[in-house]
């Protein structure tokens, strides 16, 4: 028997992005929750760039939000300025990004923790994970504490055993100075859990009184009609970013230097994220190109720090100084924290079942970068599954797992558990194979009423959702107007569209090239009271209505097979199947035919040997 503090359904370790939505999550669904943090200033902090979403990342936090989410509402309460990017691009690419001021936005979420009904927050350091009978049972502290539970959350993001690198400097600590924690690995692998080593990095943060902003492109935020959370009124831009450029004689600088980088000369052991490399890595592997971008992004309004993005590095001081100094408008520049590169403990995430619980440890749930992921949204994401899943293990229910079909998040997790992961995971629209139903302008109409199922979505967004769902209707319920051609002639005529020879419907007029619902909205004096952003979201649904309605066709056709769930299967037995295929099913035990088709090794003629096994035993 162990004697505790105190008792709890469930224990959080970790307060990054992670961190807090998982905590959030358990408590709002009634589970007394127990939130451990290394520094409570440390709460949700964003450690790299000061910004929330991006290319396919601001889908997540869209999702995050419409599932009951924290993410999306604090984002909009600490934004400072606000884009969507790939606008000139098709709406299956769209994604809005923020700049978002970083004290405001650790201040708002720690507030926001602090006054949730059933969570209590502990400034400790966890150095154990205790286990009974492959069962959860509580956490012990490296101050001797004990504490009991259910159920336990690690979301330690890069503070296991943590290094700092600049140079031929090192330091054992975690992002900003903070402590490291030294503890939990060892615990970890004792429990069999299979330990990495990551990398990341980020650039340095340089006074913006000491640049000279006349040599760089003002980029200023966009005028839209949304925001990250549907809880939000219209969010406004306050402040601007700018865009500039590298330069040959700062690459140059970084080629007589190249000996010193620590990439270089063996000083870096992790392995880093390929889609987001240092300065230097780019002047070695791209020596065609004469420069590279660079945006200058303010980390607060409080303060004058200037986040350098696109200029990674892990180069000693004082050849950051120097190459610094190089880019144009840098000139005097003084930095004010050094780059850095930073090295941590994460775990092999194939090890864990599609609801983010560990497959040999009941009540044992990862999220964030301990699971080898890179980026604030894809931790927030999985911060908020396997908090919502934790409660569920706690209940005894069904765990909620997301399909590749319904979310950005249902990919991300899904390529976690079944891909072998060798280096951090960044989300992109590209993994995302039905993106154009995944689109940054429905997150509440394909997840809204899931998050209101499972307890999260509460009355006031649930009112806000189905007030929406009610326009939509009233608004495609007046598009079904039939209109003669000589109603339509002057529309068609002013937006240089043929002029029918007979009627349309007003729908039927948006699908022309050159006609929008807003300029329906304008001829036909309709939809008066009724948000851009919805209309924004039918003319979507309209205008690519035939790619949409053959992308559905098409998830329904391979839903036939890819949800068939698959026993528990010892793959040597099994004659027809390839060598790899069987090490690589035995080894990763997907839970469906979909998730065993995406493993690496696992070819589709495996998977018909699987399918005509499972018909030959009968479980199909």
């Amino acid at each position: 028997m162990i004697n505790v503090i105190d008792n709890y359904d469930a224990i959080v370790i970790g307060s990054g992005h992670a961190g807090s939505e998982a905590c959030l999550a358990l408590s709002r669904l009634g589970k007394k929750t127990l939130l451990t943090t290394l520094n409570l200033d440390s709460i949700a902090f964003l450690a790299c760039n000061p910004s929330i979403g991006g290319t396919a990342k601001g889908q997540l936090a869209g999702e995050i939000d419409a599932l009951g989410g924290e993410m999306g509402v604090n984002a909009d309460k600490a934004l400072l300025q606000l884009r969507m990017l790939n606008s000139s691009k098709g709406p299956a690419v769209q994604s809005l990004r923020a700049q978002v001021d970083k004290v405001v936005y650790h201040t708002e979420m720690k507030h926001t923790i602090e006054r949730q009904k059933n969570l209590d927050v502990l400034q400790c350091e966890v150095s154990e994970i205790l286990v009974e009978n492959n069962k959860v049972v509580g956490v012990k502290t490296s101050m001797g504490e004990t504490f009991g539970c259910k159920s336990v959350v690690v979301a330690t993001g890069v503070y296991l055993n943590s290094r700092i690198i600049i140079g031929e400097f090192t330091k054992n600590t975690g992002p900003n100075g903070y402590e490291p924690s030294t503890m939990l690995t060892k615990s970890l692998m004792d429990l069999g859990i299979e330990i990495r080593r990551f990398k990341t990095g980020t650039p340095a943060r340089v006074d913006g009184k000491s640049i000279d902003y006349s040599k760089f492109e003002v980029q200023p935020g966009e005028e839209l009609n949304t925001s990250f959370s549907y809880l939000s009124d219209k969010v406004e831009n306050k402040s601007v970013c700018y865009l500039g450029y590298t330069s040959t004689a700062m690459h140059d600088c970084i080629r007589e230097n190249i000996s010193r980088a620590p990439l270089y000369s063996g000083n870096i052991k992790g392995i880093g994220p390929r889609y987001c490399p240092s300065i230097e890595d780019k002047i070695m592997r791209f020596s065609d190109k004469e420069r590279h971008q660079l945006f200058l992004e303010p980390e607060s309004a409080s303060s004058d720090e200037v986040y350098v993005q696109g200029i990674s590095s892990s180069m000693p001081s004082d050849v950051q100084r120097k190459m610094y100094h190089l880019i144009p408008g840098f000139e005097n520049v003084k930095i004010m924290r050094f780059a850095y590169a930073i090295e941590y403990d994460c775990i092999n995430a194939t090890e864990l079942k599609n609801n983010l619980e560990s497959k040999h440890i009941n009540g044992l749930f990862f999220a964030g970068q301990i699971n080898g992921t890179s980026g604030y949204e894809e931790a927030a994401a999985q911060g908020l599954m396997a908090g919502i899943n934790a409660e569920r293990y706690i209940d005894n229910k069904t765990p909620f797992v997301l399909g590749r079909d319904q979310a950005y998040i249902g990919v991300l997790i899904d390529d976690l558990v079944t891909k072998d992961i060798i280096e951090p995971y960044r989300m992109m629209t590209s993994r995302a194979e039905f993106r154009l139903t995944l689109r940054q302008d429905n997150c509440d109409i394909r997840l809204t009423e899931l998050g209101r199922q499972i307890g999260l979505v509460d009355d006031k967004r649930y009112q806000i959702f189905t007030d929406k769902i009610e326009t939509i209707k009233q608004v495609y319920k007046q598009l079904d107007t039939m209109c003669n051609p000589k109603k339509l002639a002057p529309m068609f005529n002013d937006k240089n569209e043929n002029i029918p020879n007979n009627g349309l419907t007003l729908k039927d007029t948006i699908k022309r090239n050159n006609i929008t619902i807003f300029d329906v909205k304008h001829y036909f004096n309709l939809f008066e009271n009724v948000p851009d952003s919805v209309l924004e979201y039918i003319n979507t649904e309209i205008k690519y209505e035939g790619y949409i309605k053959r992308e559905e066709e098409y998830i329904v056709k391979i839903k036939k097979t890819e949800n068939i769930a698959l026993p528990d299967i010892d793959y040597q037995t099994i004659s027809g199947l390839r060598i790899e295929a069987r090490q690589k099913l035995n080894k990763f035990k997907p839970a469906t035919i979909g998730a065993a088709g995406r493993i690496d090794g696992v070819s589709p003629s495996d998977i018909n040997v699987l399918l005509v096994y499972l018909k030959m035993k009968g479980y199909i």
